[in-house]
């Protein structure tokens, strides 16, 4: 009952915010601008998206091999699939990080390593992300003079600070240690063993600095990869996207979408673009078609995930038959 609660929450939020951003902005317009999008080019921004989520199998494969732990690529990049496809499709409260974790877990048998190289493959992410963005930032105040964009600036320093942070926390052993005395309380009693495993897990990365710093680079491949996503859809409509705006904006968009409050991120999405563009002059119209034909390349994009999961579920009834 809880969960079809909050399902339904998601759904009303996902529509509200919807509702609230097509009533600010011209929608013949948009419209318009949808109509007219270069069809070659909407799909190589789709084809970049789908070299994106390879990119991605790559990054997390690198972390897995750090722990020991050698699965085949088309395995992981078949989890990977399933992940967006739950992420996108599925108003059920199941992550699709939850859905890697777990496809990559019942393969390998080993439930701790699988969940703490989803955590760290997600933190390594989100450390490339708000590095791009600081730099584009720092650039933009002070190189090209938009003194206008410092807030942006700050957030993106003081979220990639924050992030890096909690990294090095969850690799101190020592700290970690700390983190334990707090599973001593009755009502966390029960989930000190999990924490065991997964503190033990993450040990496996201490020192293993090579291995983070590919993640990292890879990471930032995966970054261009996305970013110009965006500029190809942005330039199949007018291209009035500057580049340089896109990769600022690319990864504060992409933390907004963290937020767990809509159904695969419908709704925020909408609004997070026309918001951020909209700072560097970008007309908000524009901003919302492009950020609704990246909803639909992330829908197509996720698509193949839906066939991998039904094969899966197939094949294991066969087996338990």
């Amino acid at each position: 009952m809880r969960d079809k609660l909050i399902n339904i929450l998601k759904i009303v939020i996902s529509v509200g915010l919807i509702a609230w951003v097509f009533s600010r902005v011209n929608l013949a317009e948009v419209s318009r601008q949808l109509a007219s999008a270069n069809l070659w080019l909407f799909g190589a921004a789709l084809a970049l998206y789908l070299i994106a989520i390879t990119v991605n199998g790559v990054k997390w494969q690198l972390l897995l091999r750090a722990q020991g732990v050698h699965v085949p690529f088309r395995a992981l990049l078949e989890f990977l699939f399933i992940g967006f496809f739950f992420n996108n499709f599925l108003p059920a409260n199941v992550g699709g990080d939850v859905m890697r974790g777990y496809g990559l877990a019942r393969y390998t048998d080993r439930t701790a390593d699988a969940a703490v190289s989803v955590i760290v493959d997600r933190i390594i992410g989100l450390i490339a992300y708000m590095s791009t963005a600081a730099v584009a930032a720092i650039v933009a105040v002070n190189v090209t003079g938009r003194a206008d964009l410092q807030q942006v600036e700050w957030v993106a320093v003081v979220a990639l600070i924050v992030v890096g942070l909690g990294f090095a926390v969850l690799l101190s052993r020592r700290l970690r240690g700390l983190i334990a005395r707090l599973f001593a309380w009755r009502w966390l009693a029960p989930l000190a063993p999990l924490w065991g495993k997964i503190s033990d897990a993450f040990n496996a990365y201490r020192f293993r600095y090579a291995a983070l710093a590919l993640a990292f680079g890879v990471a930032l491949v995966g970054i261009v990869c996305t970013t110009f996503t965006n500029w190809f859809l942005s330039q199949a409509m007018g291209g009035l996207m500057p580049l340089t705006a896109i990769f600022m904006f690319n990864p504060l968009i992409a933390l907004v979408l963290t937020i767990p409050i809509s159904i695969g991120g419908l709704g925020l999405s909408q609004n997070a673009y026309p918001f951020f563009f909209s700072l560097v002059g970008v007309p908000q119209d524009h901003a919302l078609a492009v950020s609704l034909l990246m909803q639909v390349v992330q829908y197509l994009g996720s698509l193949p995930g839906g066939f991998f999961w039904l094969r899966g579920r197939r094949n294991t009834g066969e087996r338990e038959r």
